[in-house]
């Protein structure tokens, strides 16, 4: 009840999250360790020495001292790995559409966040050295609704993102960038994602040929909203991986395409049963004020 407590803030950016805390928590245990005691008989021990090394901030201005020690490094590592796990960014889109428009509006929202979180193939010179080839883009025209996306010219990332649309029910998709940390062996890699774009789907089911007119109308402007939301959001100044060096690169992009290098990801998707009534009846009754008109 009386233990000591003692509270730290810091306010960082995203990026210096893991440095920050990494910083702290190996100040508190650098003082908080000791060596291994070596006991002759009870009572009488010797106490090994502790090694100590510097370790510089990427990110910070900042350089701190922590034990020599990989498996507290590893310990304290895995922690705040999991607290970043716990505080990646999130973002949620939702649409409501006719079961044969699921597709078309799913491939929209998800080729708009390759584009931005796309760069062209890196060619390395040397260590240090390299340059980023371009990105081609192109024009996709929706056959169900009156929109009009732009994407990234690869049909290698095209027939990935196409084969991950799930079926034409109702639920959400999830579209989760990551990055690799290198464990030593026996342990796995480690996948951290930074980034999480979750799309929630409402399936709707009309009258006649007329409503359906309607809704395309109404699907792609809710679409032309939801492209410019995405833009804005990528468009502040959050966290990115740091370029990586030419061994560590396959740890922040996908370098298995041939022609784009996007940053890894994968896309994962739930299939629900059911429509919530007011997105249901939101919908309805949108097309039926149009008519209306």
């Amino acid at each position: 009840m009386n233990c000591r407590s003692e509270v730290l803030e810091v306010t960082v950016e995203a990026r210096q999250v893991e440095e920050a805390l990494l910083a702290l928590l190996h100040t508190v245990l650098l003082h908080r360790s000791t060596g291994k005691f070596h006991y002759k008989k009870e009572g009488t021990y010797s106490i090994g020495t502790v090694g100590t090394q510097d370790t510089d901030c990427d990110f910070i201005d900042f350089t701190f001292v922590r034990v020599t020690s990989d498996e507290l490094d590893r310990v304290i590592s895995k922690a705040v790995t999991e607290f970043k796990t716990m505080n990646c960014r999130s973002e949620v889109l939702e649409v409501t559409v006719e079961a044969r428009q699921v597709e078309e509006a799913l491939l929209a929202l998800l080729h708009t966040v390759l584009l931005h979180r796309s760069t062209g193939k890196f060619h390395y010179k040397k260590e240090g050295t390299y340059s980023i080839g371009t990105v081609g883009t192109q024009d996709t025209d929706c056959d169900f609704i009156d929109f009009t996306f732009v994407r990234v010219t690869s049909d290698e990332l095209d027939r990935d993102a196409l084969g991950n649309t799930g079926s034409d029910g109702m639920g959400q998709i999830s579209l989760e960038f990551y990055q690799k940390k290198k464990s030593r062996w026996p342990f796995s890699d480690e996948c951290i994602p930074w980034e999480v774009w979750s799309i929630k789907v409402n399936v709707v089911h009309l009258a006649n040929e007329q409503e359906r007119q309607i809704c395309r109308e109404k699907v792609g402007e809710k679409l032309g909203e939801k492209v410019i939301n995405v833009v804005e959001v990528i468009n502040r100044h959050e966290y990115l991986p740091k370029m990586p060096t030419q061994s560590e690169v396959d740890n922040v992009f996908d370098t298995s395409l041939k022609d784009v290098q996007p940053y890894l990801y994968k896309i994962t998707y739930q299939i629900t049963d059911t429509l919530g009534t007011s997105v249901s009846t939101t919908m309805r009754r949108l097309i039926k004020d149009t008519l209306a008109l």
